[in-house]
Order: structure tokens, then sequence, then C-alpha cells
């Protein structure tokens, strides 16, 4: 029995923005897409998921009435060929949590909790992409074997339209851009 055989069809072949915003949101969780093509994305640990909580609820506080921090939900890259990111933690304009779907002019930062299979998207692809939309913060937090996170920030640099190696935080962050805070990761 093959994969084409017990896989869904869409699964197989490039699907355009039209036919991906007619699905439902249960049809769109876990996924990604990448030049029209579906990428399913495993679930996340416990403890993935609680960095991208603590954090989002931080920049959350942090960003006042003019900007929301929020979790799993698409971000619009290019309409065509259809790429839809799903960052761990988006920074977001407060004024656009209406408006899908979320596209890069809404947001100012992403954030991307490497998982176990995740290491070569998040530090390499992902970034690209993020700088290619012009999103103007990214930030990756690595799991690392202490069982302290590290966060790698990254600054979009507009004139070459790529991102800018920031500061390394460990244990408590302390960040001025995009907004001060102060962010305990020791979980």
């Amino acid at each position: 029995m093959s994969v084409e055989s017990i896989t869904p069809a869409w699964m197989h072949q490039q699907i355009t923005a039209a036919e991906y915003d007619s699905w439902s949101e249960e049809q769109c969780a876990g996924i990604e897409v990448v030049d029209g093509m579906v990428v399913v994305s495993p679930s996340a640990s416990k403890r993935h998921n609680r960095l991208a909580r603590i954090l989002a609820n931080a920049l959350d506080a942090a960003g006042g009435p003019d900007w929301n921090a929020d979790t799993d939900f698409d971000v619009r890259l290019q309409d065509v060929p259809l790429t839809n990111r799903r960052p761990d933690v988006v920074v977001y304009r407060a004024d656009t949590i209406d408006i899908a779907p979320t596209r890069p002019e809404h947001v100012l930062l992403v954030v991307e909790v490497v998982s176990p299979g995740s290491e070569t998207t998040d530090r390499i692809v992902k970034v690209d992409q993020y700088a290619k939309a012009g999103i103007a913060f990214y930030w990756r937090v690595e799991q690392a074997a202490t069982g302290i996170p590290l966060i790698y920030t990254y600054v979009l640099d507009p004139a070459t339209g790529t991102y800018r190696t920031g500061e390394m935080h460990t244990g408590v962050v302390k960040v001025s851009a995009p907004f001060a805070t102060e962010i305990d990761l020791e979980v």
C-alpha cells in the first residue's frame, strides 16, 4: 500500500489560497503550506507549548494596547504559490485581530521554538522567509540540554532584506526591542 493511497489527495498537489481559505479551522490545524504544498507538523511537547505560552503572555503584556501576542495561527507570507507559516508566537497589530489572513504587514515579531525535527526549518528556512516577507523581528528559541532555553534574536535590515543577528539570552531575557520586556524562561 502506498502513502498516496492512505493520505488525502490534497496532500499530494499544490493548493491555492482560495482552496485553503475554504477549509475549516480543524483542517488547517497542525499544518503549514509551503509553495502550495501542505506540510504536516507533529504535535509539540508540553515544554515547547509552555515556552510559547510564557513568551506570548510576556510579549502581550509588554506590547500594550497597540500589540497582541498570540499562538497557533497562520501568517500568510505569500498568495502565489501559497505560503502560510504558523509561528509558535506572533506579535501583531491589535487593530488587525479580526482581519484574516494575517499578513506580514500586520506582524512585528515571530518566535519559533525549535523542536527535534524542525531544526533546519526554524534555523534556516523560516529565517529567510520571514525576512523576505519584511517581518521586523525574529526570535528563535533553542531548548538546551540544561533545561534552560536559549533565545537568539534577529532584527531585519531593511537595506538588505535579511536579518542581522541580535543578542543571545538565557534564563531571564531582558530586551528593549521591539519593546521593553523581561521574561523569565526557567520553566
